[in-house]
Formats: structure tokens, C-alpha cells, sequence
């Protein structure tokens, strides 16, 4: 197989806090191939937004610090790069959307001078190129009348389309690599399926890598290659789509996947009831010994409590981290 286009080894970032420091991401691995979705799920707090920051170079520092692990781009080690070359990397060569457009949207300058702003600090366009490359990137995130469009302030635009906007401003370089954190936040069910159509399509026809970082089961099933689940700053199952969703081994992939809502016969002879997960996401600065999730399993032995799982493959393909998997 031929080396993977974004590698991620084993990175660790921890936070200093008054409570004492936190490990966030805890020897967190992934990989994305060229033209690939992968999808990274799990419930807030569980550390998805903290490895994209990681891949993009903007953990807060201080209080974090990234202590040890790898990122490679197309083999070329991002951490420990200089600022001046992480610039030059984000936006064009690993672009990223959001969860929030409003917060990160200016809002004193029009959404085409926020694309063309992209376009003329990363490939040198003139004023005018850029412009022209905004609006024909409104065109492409399926905004109408992208000339007038341009011309507008985020607070003219609706939720939707500031989304798009987002989208359209990660895009403008064509990188190799889009990052889509939590993209449908906020916005309508309607509008959520648009947008995931919308990356889909942009996916197909411009060859870019997704790493797509959701809470959305159903969007993972419908849109992505691989999944990797997260929890408590540690990924506890990874593989492919149709092996993980089908055959989940560890038990919280296994309750995300009971809490996604279905449709049922109208009238239903019996509405089964909406399950959830007991318990919540465990503070991370007193995670324990053993498996983070252990005080929320209803499977647990003995030894969740005094290991910590690795990550290792199981007979059905994919990686788990639990030991009731290979009891």
C-alpha cells in the first residue's frame, strides 16, 4: 500500500489546568489516504476538535503543548515547524471549516474579500484574480448569484450559507487535505444534508482528502470510508464503515450507534425507547489506571479497572481498545 497522504503517530497533547494537567489526546493515531473520507465521532469533551487543532498547528499554547507524536503531509513532519511555514501550510496545503462560521467569519469585510484574502496570500493573485477565483467558489458551494453574493457581509447571509462560505474559503487553494469540524452545527436537518452533499460532490470532483469530525453517526455511514471513534481523549475503535457500524466491538461504539434515532412504522406496534449512554465523559485530569470508559460499561471485569487497553487489531478487520472485546 502506498504511504498514506496525512499521518498522525501517536501524539500526545496535555493541558495545564488548576486542577492539575490533563491529557487531552492521549498516543492518538490515524491516517487519511488521498481522495478519502475518514470520519471521527464521539460525544463532546472526547477530544475530536483537539486533534484537528493539533494537525493545523493552533493548540493553544499556553496552557497546551503537544509533548510527543508525529503529523507527516505527504511524508513531510509538521510538528515542530516554524510558525512562518505552518502559515504557508494552512489553507493551502490542509484547510479547515469551523464549527461556528459566525465566530469565525469577519464580520467587517465581505465574504469575497474573506475568500480572495486566502487566494492572494497563498498563490500570489492579483486584487482582481482573486476576486474572480471567490466568486467562482461561491458558484461551487452552490451559492446563487455568486457575483452579488461576494458583495455581502456575513450578518446578510444565512446560517447555511455562511457554512458554505466556510467551505468555499477552505477550498479556495484546492489543499489536499479538508478538515470539516462539526460543519453542520447548528443549522437545520434540511440544511445538515445539504451541506454533506455538498462535501461529498466537492470530495468526488476535486480529489481532496476529508477528515470529517461529526457526532453524526448516520452522516458517517452515509459519507465516510473509514471511522475512528474517540473517547476520553483516546481513539477505542477504528476501520472501515461498513465493519465498525455492522460489527461494533467496543462498547461505547456500540451505544453511539443504539442512540441514533430510527424511523419506525406509522402506527408503531411497539416504540422501543430512545436509548442513551449512562453517565458522562470523565474529567481528564482524573482518568485513572484503567479504561476511561469502564464506569459507563455495562460489560466491564475486573481488569477495565486496573489496565488501560491498547489499540489492537481484532479478527473482524478493525482496531479496539477493550478488554471484554477480547475476553
Amino acid at each position: 500500500m502506498s504511504a498514506p497522504l496525512l499521518d498522525i503517530d501517536g501524539i500526545v497533547v496535555d493541558f495545564s489546568t488548576r486542577a492539575g494537567d490533563a491529557r487531552v489526546l492521549d498516543h492518538v493515531s490515524l491516517d487519511v489516504a488521498e481522495g478519502e473520507i475518514l470520519g471521527i465521532v464521539g460525544e463532546s469533551g472526547c477530544g475530536k476538535s483537539m486533534t484537528a487543532l493539533s494537525i493545523m498547528g493552533l493548540v493553544p499554547q499556553p496552557p497546551g503543548r503537544l509533548t510527543s507524536g508525529s503529523i507527516r503531509l505527504a511524508g513531510r513532519e509538521l510538528v515542530g515547524l516554524p510558525e512562518s511555514e505552518l502559515c504557508d501550510i494552512r489553507g493551502k496545503e490542509i484547510g479547515m471549516i469551523f464549527q461556528e462560521p459566525m465566530s469565525s467569519l469577519n464580520p467587517v469585510l465581505t465574504v469575497g474579500e474573506q475568500i480572495a484574502e486566502s487566494v492572494r496570500l497563498h498563490e500570489g493573485a492579483s486584487p482582481r484574480a482573486a476576486m474572480a477565483r471567490a466568486v467562482e467558489m461561491l458558484r461551487a458551494v452552490e451559492i446563487p448569484e455568486a457575483d452579488l453574493r461576494a458583495k455581502a457581509y456575513p450578518h446578510q447571509l444565512s446560517g447555511g450559507m455562511r457554512q458554505r462560505v466556510m467551505i468555499a474559503i477552505a477550498l479556495a487553494c484546492r489543499p489536499r487535505v479538508l478538515i470539516a469540524d462539526e460543519p453542520t452545527t447548528a443549522l437545520d436537518a434540511t440544511v445538515q444534508a445539504q451541506i454533506f452533499d455538498l462535501l461529498q460532490d466537492l470530495q468526488r470532483d476535486m480529489g481532496t482528502a476529508i477528515v470529517l469530525i461529526t457526532h453524526d453517526m448516520g452522516a458517517v455511514a452515509e459519507l465516510a470510508d473509514r471511522v475512528a471513534v474517540m473517547y476520553a481523549g483516546r481513539v477505542v475503535e477504528k476501520g472501515a464503515v461498513g465493519t465498525v457500524l455492522s460489527d461494533p466491538r467496543h462498547p461505547y461504539t456500540r451505544g453511539l450507534i443504539a442512540c441514533v434515532p430510527h424511523l419506525e412504522p406509522d402506527p408503531p406496534a411497539v416504540r422501543a425507547p430512545l436509548l442513551e449512554i449512562p453517565g458522562v465523559v470523565p474529567a481528564l485530569t482524573d482518568l485513572g489506571r484503567g479504561c476511561a470508559f469502564a464506569p459507563r460499561c455495562g460489560s466491564r471485569i475486573a481488569r477495565c479497572d486496573a489496565e488501560k487497553p491498547p489499540l489492537e487489531a481484532m479478527d473482524g478487520g478493525h482496531l479496539t481498545a477493550c478488554w471484554v472485546a477480547r475476553a
